[in-house]
């Protein structure tokens, strides 16, 4: 079995986390559909922000286009998220390198 559980690209009942645990180390029917799902989510992530531009561009677009752009908008950038907290899930750790959080450095603001 793996010992992380994966993330899946799609929400679970009442939108909340869906995770697979798996024996089949990512070869497994429900590991290639979530990669499969992911693929097509980026994809139209980037389809999306082309058609922005286009919009962001268009001087006489209207409150209820730019609406719903937005909301298109951050339905993909929470599919980005979801994929982004799944896929950092499953790097491999460093013997030594676990840590709880970012790195924090002290540089001085200019």
């Amino acid at each position: 079995m793996s010992a992380q559980p994966r993330l899946l690209p799609w929400p679970g009942p009442a939108g909340k986390p869906c995770y697979l645990v798996s024996d089949a180390d990512g070869e497994g029917y429900l590991s290639r559909l979530a990669d499969e799902m992911e693929a097509v989510q980026l994809q139209m992530g980037a389809e999306l922000i082309g058609h922005a531009r286009l919009l962001l561009r268009d001087r006489k677009a209207d409150a209820r286009e730019l609406r719903y752009l937005s909301n298109r908008l951050i339905e993909a950038l929470q599919d980005a998220l979801r994929i982004a907290e799944s896929r950092g899930g499953r790097l491999p750790v460093a013997d030594g390198c676990e840590s709880d959080g970012p790195t924090q450095t002290n540089e001085a603001a200019e």
